[in-house]
């Protein structure tokens, strides 16, 4: 049933990219906040997946904020998400992943770690829990991608700010390259940084020799919907990601690509659902893509469709 599944849902031909060191059998990536705590790898696998990030992993479980907390607006082809980093820790998943690796010697899906801190830590603490989960899950992802851009958890974004980034991610630097073979380090930024942030975050990015950043995670703004203002106050906060991200992401994208000099790797995330939206991502600076919001809205065969796109293209 796997292989008529696979064969179904899986791209004909491939269209492989070399980044970071590591072979992707396809450009097609799906966002972490999905396979939170990396239950659903071997079905993933089989929709056709180039690679998939887990997470955001923190040090200690966490049940994430009260529910409801994933609203559809359908009107708007978008989401809005308050989930809180709910997942089952790092030591759950790392059993859960090193049982699927086992499992699965053969596979050659990318599978990036997503890690970030738990709620009770204080901003000054943070970097200790980036240290753990990176330190934990080295040897179990290819890559890792370090989120301080969720608008979910209270005070989280602040570590976005030029000192606090710095700290966290020169940590992280200094324990990747004491490793034999370091990993690829990426940052995933907000979509509603200033001007000045984003200068911040491409002279950081350039000055430690970050490997990518992932562009972008949701946005607070609920500007242009067509979904009426009184539904939209009426779900409250969270993270808004779909077709209303697309521009305001592609946009910091392609400031992003021009602060770095094109130095720094990209993977485009925010308002893919088509092969033309992946398309507009690769010409903005996408190395490779990624959907979440797509995913739901289009189903499984949104992989096939859109690396078919891309072929044409």
């Amino acid at each position: 049933m796997r292989k008529i599944i696979q064969k179904q849902l899986s791209p004909f031909s491939s269209t492989p990219v070399s980044l970071f060191d590591l072979h992707f059998k396809n450009p097609v990536g799906l966002g972490a906040g999905f396979d939170k705590n990396a239950l659903y790898l071997r079905e993933l696998e089989t929709m056709g997946f180039g690679f998939v990030e887990i997470g955001t992993v923190t040090p200690l479980p966490q049940a994430g904020n009260d529910k409801p907390r994933l609203f559809r607006l359908p009107k708007d082809k978008a989401l809005i998400n308050r989930m809180g980093f709910n997942n089952d820790g790092v030591d759950v998943i790392v059993s859960r992943l090193t049982e699927w690796r086992k499992a699965n010697p053969d596979s050659t899906m990318i599978i990036g770690g997503n890690i970030g801190k738990n709620k009770q830590t204080p901003n000054e603490n943070a970097f200790r829990d980036y240290e753990l989960c990176f330190e934990k899950l080295f040897h179990l992802v290819d890559y890792f991608v370090v989120n301080v851009s969720s608008p979910n958890t209270p005070g989280l974004r602040e570590l976005q700010e030029k000192e606090s980034l710095h700290k966290i991610l020169t940590y992280l630097q200094m324990l990747n390259r004491r490793r034999d073979k370091p990993k690829p380090l990426l940052l995933k930024i907000a979509p509603d940084l200033t001007e000045g942030q984003l200068q911040d975050i491409a002279d950081l990015a350039m000055e430690i020799k970050l490997d990518g950043l992932v562009v972008s995670n949701t946005t607070i703004s609920r500007e242009g919907l067509v979904t009426s203002k009184d539904q939209v106050n009426k779900i409250g906060a969270g993270g808004l990601s779909g077709k209303p991200v697309q521009e305001i992401s592609n946009r910091v994208m392609r400031t992003i690509r021009e602060k770095t000099n094109e130095t720094i790797p990209l993977i485009g995330s925010g308002g893919i659902f088509t092969g033309d939206d992946a398309l507009e991502k690769i010409r903005a600076g996408a190395n490779l893509v990624q959907v979440w919001t797509g995913f739901v809205y289009e189903g499984p065969a949104i992989v096939k469709k859109i690396v078919r796109s891309l072929n044409r293209g």
